[in-house]
C-alpha cells in the first residue's frame, strides 16, 4: 500500500468527534437498557419489586427496555459505526458536520423522551414503535439529516466503488424511513395521546409489517453492515466471497419485506396473508446463511486467531448467532410449529437469541475494534478485561435463551394438553409455576450480562480518559488499488480504495 503513486496527502480530515460521541453514548444506553432488563427479569422472580407503583411495573417498564436496547444501545451503535465506516470507505469527511451534529442531539433527545414518557403511560401502543407522536416527528426529522449525512457522503467519495457495507448500511436507513412513517400515521387527539390512522387487522398487519422489518432492517441487515467492515479488518483477511455478499444483499433485502405476516397466523388475518409470511419466512433462510456463511468463511487462513482475539470471538459468537437464530426463525414461521410456540417464552429466548447472540457481540467486537483507533491508541486499556467481558456474556445469553427454550416448550405443552374427556389437564397458574425456577436462570444470565456490558464501560473509561482526541488526515488512495483486509477474491474482480483504519 505504501508504493509510489497510491497515496496523496489531503488537507481534509475525518469527523471522528461525531462518532466518538455516539460510542460513548452507546455503552451509556447499553448499561441502562441492560439494567432495566434485568429489573424486569427480576421482578416476574420476585413480584414485590413492583413496587406498587405504575411507573416501575413491569408493564411500564418492558417497552422502556425493548426501546432502550432496540433503538438507544443498537440505533446508536449503527449511527457510530456507519459514520465511521462510510468515512473510510468513501475516503471524504462526512457530508455535513453541522447535520450530523444534529443527528447526534435529536436522536438522544428523542431516547431520553421515550425514557420518560413509557413509564409515565405515554404509549402508542405499537410493538417496537411506542412513542407518542411528538418523538415520531422528531425521530423522522432526525432519520432525514441522518440519510442526507450518509448519502451525501457516498456522492461526494473519491473512490468509484462504494464498498458493500454502505449498501446494508444505505438499505437500512432507507427501509427504516419507510417503515416509521407509515406506521406511525396516527391521529392527535392531544399532546401525548393518539390514535392509530389503521384499525382492526389492518393496523394488526401494518404493525407487523413494520415490526418483522425493523428486525429485517433495523437489527439485521444494518449489522451485516457492521459486519462486513469489521470480521475482515480485525482478522486481516478478504472477504470471503464479495460476489455473495451482493447476492445475498438483494435476497434478503427483497425476502424480509413479506415476511411479517408470521407473526399474525391463527389470528382474523386472511389465511392466504399468513401462508405468503410463511413461506417467504422460509425462503429467508438461504439469503441469511449465505450471509453467515461468507462472514465465517472469511476467517479461513485466520482461524487460529480465535484463540487469542477476543474481538474476533465477539464477532465470529455473533455471526454465529446470527445463523442460529434465522434458522430458528425460519421454523418458528411455520403454522404447526407456531401453534406450540408463539405466546409463550420460547419467543423470548429466540428473541434474546438475536438481540443478545447477534447484535449485543457484533457491537461489542465492532466497539473493541473501533474505540482504541478513535482515541490514538492501538488497543483498549485491558484486553484480559475484554476476554473475560467475552464470557460473561457468552454464557449470560447461553443461561437466558436455554432456559426460555425449556420454558417456551414446556408451557406449550401444558397448554395444549388434553384429559380424555376433552378438558385441560393443566390450569393456567400451574404452568406458571412450572415455569418459576426457569425465570431465575434467565435472571442470572440477564445479570452476567450486564455485568460484561458494566465491565466494557470500566475498561472504555480507563482506554479514553485524558487520550488525545484525532481527526485523522484523509488519504486518498489510488481508486484502483485495493485494501487487501477488505476485497473479496480476484475472481470477484471488486476494489475499495479503503485506507487501512
Amino acid at each position: 500500500m505504501g508504493t509510489s503513486g497510491t497515496l496523496g496527502k489531503q488537507a481534509e480530515t475525518f469527523n471522528y468527534g461525531v462518532v466518538r460521541q455516539f460510542t460513548i453514548m452507546t455503552i451509556f444506553w447499553g448499561v441502562i437498557g441492560m439494567a432495566v432488563g434485568v429489573l424486569i427479569a427480576a421482578q416476574l422472580f420476585w413480584p414485590e419489586l413492583n413496587f406498587n407503583t405504575p411507573w416501575l411495573s413491569y408493564g411500564r417498564l418492558r417497552p422502556v427496555h425493548t426501546n432502550t436496547v432496540i433503538f438507544a444501545f443498537g440505533g446508536t451503535a449503527l449511527f457510530a459505526t456507519s459514520y465511521y465506516v462510510v468515512q473510510r470507505t468513501c475516503q471524504v469527511r462526512l457530508f455535513s458536520d453541522k447535520l450530523a451534529a444534529f443527528t447526534f442531539w435529536g436522536w438522544q433527545a428523542c431516547l431520553l423522551a421515550g425514557f420518560l414518557t413509557l413509564p409515565m403511560g405515554f404509549t402508542s401502543t405499537k410493538e417496537y414503535a411506542e412513542y407518542e407522536w411528538p418523538i415520531d416527528i422528531l425521530i423522522t426529522l432526525v432519520w432525514v439529516a441522518y440519510a442526507v449525512v450518509f448519502f451525501g457522503t457516498i456522492v461526494k467519495r473519491r473512490v468509484r466503488h462504494i464498498y458493500v457495507a454502505n449498501w446494508f448500511f444505505g438499505s437500512y436507513i432507507l427501509t427504516i424511513a419507510i417503515l416509521h412513517i407509515f406506521n406511525n400515521i396516527e391521529i392527535p387527539v392531544s399532546m401525548w395521546k393518539s390514535y392509530s390512522a389503521y384499525s382492526g387487522v389492518q393496523d394488526a398487519m401494518v404493525q407487523w409489517w413494520y415490526g418483522h422489518n425493523a428486525v429485517g432492517f433495523f437489527l439485521t441487515t444494518s449489522f451485516l453492515g457492521m459486519m462486513y467492515y469489521f470480521v475482515p479488518k480485525q482478522a486481516e483477511r478478504p472477504i470471503y466471497s464479495y460476489r455473495l455478499s451482493i447476492v445475498h444483499f438483494w435476497a434478503l433485502a427483497f425476502t424480509y419485506m413479506w415476511a411479517g405476516p408470521h407473526h399474525l397466523h391463527y389470528t382474523s388475518l386472511p389465511d392466504w396473508t399468513q401462508a405468503l409470511g410463511m413461506v417467504f419466512s422460509l425462503i429467508l433462510l438461504a439469503p441469511s446463511w449465505g450471509g453467515m456463511i461468507n462472514g465465517i468463511m472469511t476467517l479461513s487462513g485466520a482461524w487460529h486467531k480465535l484463540r487469542t482475539d477476543p474481538i474476533l470471538k465477539f464477532l465470529v459468537v455473533g455471526l454465529s448467532f446470527y445463523g442460529m437464530s434465522t434458522f430458528e426463525g425460519s421454523m418458528m414461521s411455520i403454522r404447526t410449529v407456531n401453534a406450540l410456540s408463539h405466546y409463550t417464552d420460547w419467543t423470548v429466548g429466540h428473541v434474546h437469541a438475536g438481540a443478545l447472540g447477534w447484535v449485543s457481540m457484533t457491537i461489542f467486537g465492532s466497539l473493541y475494534y473501533l474505540i482504541p483507533r478513535l482515541y490514538g491508541r492501538t488497543t483498549m486499556a485491558s484486553m484480559k478485561q475484554v476476554e473475560l467481558h467475552f464470557w460473561l456474556a457468552t454464557i449470560g445469553v447461553v443461561l437466558y435463551i436455554a432456559s426460555m427454550w425449556v420454558a417456551g416448550v414446556m408451557q406449550g405443552l401444558m397448554w395444549r394438553a388434553t384429559g380424555d374427556d376433552g378438558t385441560l389437564t393443566y390450569s393456567f397458574v400451574e404452568s406458571v409455576k412450572a415455569t418459576y425456577p426457569l425465570y431465575f436462570i434467565r435472571l442470572l444470565g440477564g445479570i452476567m450480562f450486564l455485568s460484561g456490558m458494566l465491565l466494557m464501560a470500566w475498561n472504555t473509561f480507563k482506554t479514553v480518559v485524558g487520550q488525545p482526541k484525532p481527526n485523522p488526515r484523509v488519504y486518498l488512495y489510488n481508486p484502483d488499488s485495493t485494501d487487501p483486509a477488505l476485497v473479496g477474491p480476484a475472481s470477484d474482480k471488486a476494489v475499495t480504495g479503503t485506507a487501512s483504519a
